[in-house]
């Protein structure tokens, strides 16, 4: 009997030493797996949030939200989306159609209508019960006023604002950081980070050395979407990215916030010696519009013969840009996402062709999809009627 209950006590004392061991210390896989743990940060408007991370279920208040979250998880950028706007499919639909296609799911995916600056659709996010809401900093007010942040937070469901729009040379590179740690991808946000600095540079470094004299720029906004003239940008975003390519964009002088209007006698005064058009497939928009299809995959014959077309506007009549053909198009998304650099890039080019000449925009964006994208790259985004373009 002593010997029986020796080996029982014997058997029970191994059993709880095993029970207390770590899980590493008979674990098959030897990477932990990843858990949920309370974060606290600071998201762009300067809230203090707290939430799980990594999260596994965001709700993207903005489709094209899609490009950074696909950027920071390529493999499955669907995996923790449970809801989304559908703007990308309407404003990018070529875009929409690489994604689709590589990820047939997409299609499936809630999703809810609305506009930048508008509201939440907070049913969606109640139902699908996200970990997490994506809203772009604009959408700030109206979510505001309607008191969806507190009924939110009521039910546990915090609200991070984010920007590659408003502010996109100061807030793209803290919204990159941001999304990095909700979904545990901080080392691969800081590689974005780089490659978008090291593009940058090959610009910024090039004309802080050399100094070239800065060409006045007009930048048409959203061309073809609207007959309104003339829509521009003032001392951000498209505007902001004027001056780091070597211009001087004629809208900073007169429009005092990132977006606004100027007269045509105000462009026709300025003399601009080159006219940057923003634009896209609009069709679901302006169905046979004005509007110019660049994006993934244009045709560089059908996208100079609608550019061919800005040249008649009478806000451009007798400026030097219409008569050294000074127009270019460019893909009008890149205001609101963090690929600015090809902006940067090309819009060098075209300021400054003898500076710039061994850039290549395509090159470096074939390169980021590359290295951070789950879709390949297709050019198409620019445009121009310039003989260095031809």
């Amino acid at each position: 009997m002593t010997e029986r209950r020796s080996l029982l006590h014997a058997t029970v004392t191994a059993l709880v030493l095993f029970a207390l061991l770590p899980p590493a210390a008979f674990a098959v896989d030897p990477k932990p797996a990843q858990t949920s743990g309370p974060l606290t940060l600071t998201d762009i408007a300067g809230r203090q949030v707290t939430l799980n991370a990594p999260v596994k279920r965001m709700l993207l208040g903005e489709g094209r939200q899609l490009y950074l979250v696909a950027s920071l998880e390529p493999k499955d950028p669907l995996a923790h989306v449970v809801a989304w706007r559908t703007d990308l499919i309407a404003a990018d639909p070529a875009t929409y159609a690489q994604y689709l296609k590589a990820f047939p799911e997409l299609a499936k995916l809630p999703a809810f209508k609305g506009q930048e600056d508008s509201l939440i659709d907070i049913e969606s996010a109640i139902i699908q019960k996200p970990d997490v809401v994506l809203l772009n900093l604009e959408a700030m007010q109206a979510n505001k006023d309607a008191n969806y942040i507190e009924k939110l937070a009521a039910l546990n469901i915090p609200v991070l604002y984010i920007d590659f729009r408003h502010r996109p040379l100061e807030n793209t590179e803290p919204t990159i950081r941001l999304l990095g740690r909700i979904m545990g991808r901080e080392t691969r946000a800081e590689e974005i980070i780089a490659f978008r600095r090291q593009a940058m540079a090959a610009v910024t470094d090039v004309l802080a050395a050399k100094q070239p004299k800065r060409p006045n720029v007009f930048v048409e906004r959203i061309g073809g979407y609207s007959q309104d003239c003339c829509l521009s940008f003032g001392a951000d975003n498209f505007g902001k990215y004027v001056e780091l390519a070597g211009g001087h964009n004629i809208g900073s002088d007169i429009i005092p916030s990132t977006f606004g209007q100027i007269s045509p006698e105000q462009v026709i005064v300025a003399n601009p010696a080159h006219v940057v058009v923003t634009s896209a497939d609009w069709q679901a928009y302006v169905p046979g519009g004005h509007w110019i299809p660049l994006g993934p995959g244009a045709d560089p014959r059908l996208t100079r013969k609608k550019l061919e077309w800005f040249t008649t506007r009478d806000a451009y009549t007798g400026i030097a840009a219409k008569k050294a053909r000074n127009f270019h198009g460019i893909w009008h998304q890149f205001y609101n996402s963090p690929y600015e650099f090809f902006a940067v890039q090309q819009m060098a080019k075209w300021f400054h062709p003898d500076l710039f000449a061994d850039l290549d925009p395509n090159a470096t964006f074939a390169e980021y999809h590359r290295r951070f994208l789950p879709i390949d790259y297709r050019p198409g985004y620019s445009i121009s009627l310039s003989d260095s373009q031809r």
